[in-house]
């Protein structure tokens, strides 16, 4: 998938009521595409907590002990009490998109429409 494609589809998964945000996430834990659905003030406020979250969701995204037994990862999610978080890995090209919604989203809805958005070549 190309770097504009990326962001293409991450522009498309922020058009959706419930996300308030949609980034791809590099194996070093930078963001490299997407970021807030616009003229949204992050929870978060502070830029170093949220480097923090996207460096460890990316270790533990890309991890890989239990992929013989239990087949690999197909996403990480969090329910907080003001915002459900949720990881896609992209194991192939070690990238991770991590999405942050409204804490009444269904988590499985949210998924099929990543999956939807991401494998939709168009």
């Amino acid at each position: 998938m190309s770097d504009t494609l990326y962001a293409e589809k991450c522009g498309k998964l922020l058009k959706e009521s419930e996300i308030r945000f949609a980034g791809i996430v590099d194996k070093d834990g930078k963001l490299v595409f997407g970021g807030f659905k616009e003229g949204l003030v992050p929870y978060e406020g502070d830029e170093t907590k949220l480097q923090s979250f996207f460096d460890f969701v990316s270790k533990a995204s890309i991890r890989k002990e239990f992929d013989e037994s239990l087949g690999p990862i197909n996403y990480l999610a969090a329910r907080r009490d003001k915002a459900v978080l949720v990881s896609f890995p992209f194991p192939i090209t070690q990238i991770l998109l991590l999405v942050s919604a409204e804490p009444s989203v269904n988590i499985e809805s949210l998924a099929k429409k990543v999956v939807e958005i991401f494998t939709d070549v168009n």
